[in-house]
């Protein structure tokens, strides 16, 4: 599985333009699907048979998009001008390499020199009108023969392992669920199963609709990556979850209060199961569940995330173990519906 999160983080798949990344989930889950179909919105529909037909009909979802940049005007020097796609933190991306559309042209995202910069500027977080992406262009018609406006950015594409079982990448949020389905996919599951690989979540939850409407379910899991902050600056239930400290399963978040039953279900079974969990001590972001949980007559929705640090931005870390926990927790689910 970490093979597979390491090519899938490198894939470039900023909202909607998720191509490559929904043709190599097709490709990876084909020789295992009984049923894969994509709709209008680009989501990847997948259908695995299980040993029985659940109780209720079951969706996992992950979602395949990421946080980017989208080009909205090319200056006469031939600097890209950009706008952001999904939430992202100003402070965080200067001077990062970022690759610009179809042809991935390497960029720069910067601003001006801080020699520059007057008094009154040095303490406030520059806006995005002031910066730019520096593809090394010599004016507007060498920038126009290489990018087009509209065209989508992402950030740099490597991946590395550090430390001792640790990962940073761009993307692990939500990569990582797209590679845990993957693995179940491969796996002989317990029960018949729907795999939503969704589109646009970044900027809305937007495939996510179209997903539960079409599949009907009423028992959905997200699988996911959530925001950590354990770092020195922060402390207590400010702290939010932890790498390394399990899986988390959510209660609430900014868009959806889970499935009290299947919260603790999910619970039960890493106790029960000697796997390491954990909660969100703060209430805060939102998933592809609140679409899910919104649609048709209602559907009951549980999740099980990954603690992330530094979550939307070029360098999202999170920890290996946890993430071999999640596919776990995952599967036991799963079996608990037969």
């Amino acid at each position: 599985m970490l093979k597979t999160l390491k090519e899938l983080c490198a894939l470039p798949g900023a909202s909607g333009r998720e191509d490559k990344v929904r043709e190599y989930i097709i490709e990876k889950a084909q020789p295992y699907a009984d049923e894969i179909k994509t709709d209008a919105m680009g989501n990847v529909l997948v259908f695995k048979k299980g040993k029985t037909q659940p109780k209720h009909t079951v969706m996992l979802a992950a979602h395949m998009d990421e946080v980017g940049v989208i080009i909205n005007e090319i200056t006469e020097e031939g600097y890209l001008k950009f706008d952001f796609v999904g939430g992202i933190d100003r402070r965080v991306v200067i001077g990062k390499k970022v690759f610009v559309g179809e042809k991935a042209v390497p960029g720069v995202m910067g601003i001006k020199a801080f020699h520059l910069v007057e008094a009154g500027e040095r303490d406030r977080i520059p806006k995005v009108k002031e910066m730019y992406i520096d593809i090394g262009a010599n004016g507007r018609e060498e920038a126009e023969a290489l990018v087009n406006i509209g065209d989508v950015g992402c950030f740099d594409p490597s991946v590395v392992e550090f430390g001792e079982g640790w990962l940073k990448a761009k993307a692990i949020n939500d990569r990582i669920g797209c590679a845990i389905m993957l693995q179940l996919i491969a796996s002989e599951l317990p029960v018949d199963t729907w795999f939503a690989f969704t589109v646009q979540e970044e900027v809305g939850c937007r495939g996510a609709f179209g997903a539960a409407f079409a599949l009907k379910p009423e028992i959905a899991l997200v699988i996911e990556g959530t925001t950590a902050a354990d770092l020195p600056s922060q402390k207590g239930a400010a702290k939010v979850c932890i790498p390394g400290k399990g899986p988390v399963v959510p209660f609430m978040d900014g868009g959806a209060i889970y499935d009290r039953k299947l919260f603790e279900k999910l619970r039960d079974l890493a106790v029960a199961n000697d796997i390491p969990w954990q909660t969100k001590t703060y209430i805060s972001g939102g998933t592809d569940a609140q679409a899910i949980q919104r649609s048709r007559a209602g559907v009951r929705v549980a999740a099980i995330s990954a603690a992330l640090r530094y979550i939307h931005s070029p360098s999202s870390v999170g920890y290996i173990k946890d993430f071999e926990n999640m596919y776990k927790l995952a599967m036991l689910f799963l079996e608990e519906l037969q």
